[in-house]
């Protein structure tokens, strides 16, 4: 018998043959001696984890071993995640003892001055960046959401929502291709019911796809469409800035009904990114591109002779906007990485972990932490 029919439930939710496969290592690797079943993070709330077995929901928290070992938060489980689970008998109860290896991880900077990451979503398949087409649209925050989506192993998908409300959406479309080279771009409306069929190839059933945005874009009126239910409640923006209010509290899988799996996600004022080196590059490859042409090798791109770069820029070709969010971003980067060297060489100083030595504990705790902050 295959292995994964026992658990039917858990297909529903994007349990397969390969996710089988490493329940089996982790059980065979005798790292946990406990009777576990997998189970699926579906999401992270105050002080524990809603998660789906083949018995249905429960609540779960992790076990005080997984706490104690565990080295940053980015170590919890996360919405998204695969776990190996006690299901305790009698109780509508877990606990979680291992987190399955992730296949993608999306992850930012924690908000402030804290080295700690956060885990946006795990074994996603694409991220549908969402930008609204009123006074949210913004170039250079579309930039920063395509460096960690890239990132973190997902496929990025551009959606420009609420194209009902735009007098030109293809003005819109066509800077947002040119910014997010090769990847697709969608205008939709759920008012409408404009554009569901070019969604459907990234909703097949098994696949796991995210929403990412600020509060307001329609992240939530899309889950409802898509859904043909109003799973999520959907509150007003203010129509004087666009600005929308929170609606999404907490990271949240959804079973839609073509046999996809969405996480909605909670409104992001900021994007800080975290370890994103490899996304940005591919972000930002055209400048690159430009920058090898130059005539000297350790151009600064500032005034000297023979730069393509401001070559480009002067000719209009490269937005100088953009250039500006490429070299922001990768100082931004820099000083990441510089921390992270730093926080590194403390902690091989003084022993232990990183929370460890700050006298902090890992915690994974969200709560309102998840909102726009």
């Amino acid at each position: 018998m295959n292995p994964i029919s026992k658990y039917l439930k858990l297909i529903e939710w994007g349990w397969n043959e390969s996710w089988q496969a490493s329940f089996d290592a982790l059980a065979s690797s005798g790292s946990v001696n406990k009777r576990l079943e997998p189970a699926r993070v579906t999401a992270q709330l105050s002080q524990l984890y809603q998660i789906v077995a083949e018995d249905g929901e429960r609540y779960a928290e992790v076990s005080g071993k997984f706490e104690y070992e565990a080295s940053s938060r980015g170590d919890f489980p996360a919405a998204g995640d695969w776990v190996a689970a006690e299901l305790l008998e009698g109780e509508r109860r877990a606990v979680i003892h291992a987190v399955l290896p992730r296949r993608s991880a999306m992850i930012r900077k924690s908000a402030g001055n804290t080295m700690d990451e956060q885990i946006i979503g795990t074994n996603l398949d694409y991220v549908f960046i969402v930008n609204s087409l009123n006074q949210d649209w913004n170039p250079r925050r579309l930039e920063r959401y395509l460096i960690t989506v890239r990132e973190s192993g997902s496929l990025p998908v551009v959606l420009l929502t609420k194209s009902d409300l735009c007098d030109d959406p293809a003005a819109f479309i066509a800077e947002a291709e040119q910014i997010a080279s090769g990847v697709p771009v969608f205008a939709v409306s759920a008012m409408q019911e404009r554009g569901r069929e070019q969604l459907e190839p990234y909703l097949e059933p098994g696949r796991t796809v995210a929403a990412v945005g600020s509060s307001g874009v329609g992240k939530s009126t899309l889950l409802n469409w898509l859904a043909g239910d109003d799973l999520q409640t959907v509150r007003q923006i203010r129509e004087d800035d666009a600005r929308g209010r929170h609606t999404t509290t907490h990271r949240e899988l959804f079973p839609l009904p073509g046999g996809a799996i969405w996480l909605d996600t909670p409104g992001m004022r900021e994007l800080q990114l975290w370890d994103s080196h490899g996304g940005w590059q591919m972000t930002f490859a055209d400048i690159e591109a430009l920058a090898s042409q130059c005539k000297f090798g350790d151009c600064q791109h500032e005034s000297e002779s023979g730069c393509a770069v401001r070559a480009a820029i002067e000719e209009g070709e490269l937005e100088a906007t953009r250039y500006a969010n490429y070299r922001k971003t990768e100082r931004e980067l820099a000083r990441l990485a510089r921390k992270e060297q730093s926080a590194a060489a403390r902690q091989k100083k003084h022993g232990g972990t990183r929370d460890k030595l700050y006298g902090r504990k890992p915690k994974h705790r969200s709560g309102t932490a998840d909102l726009e902050d």
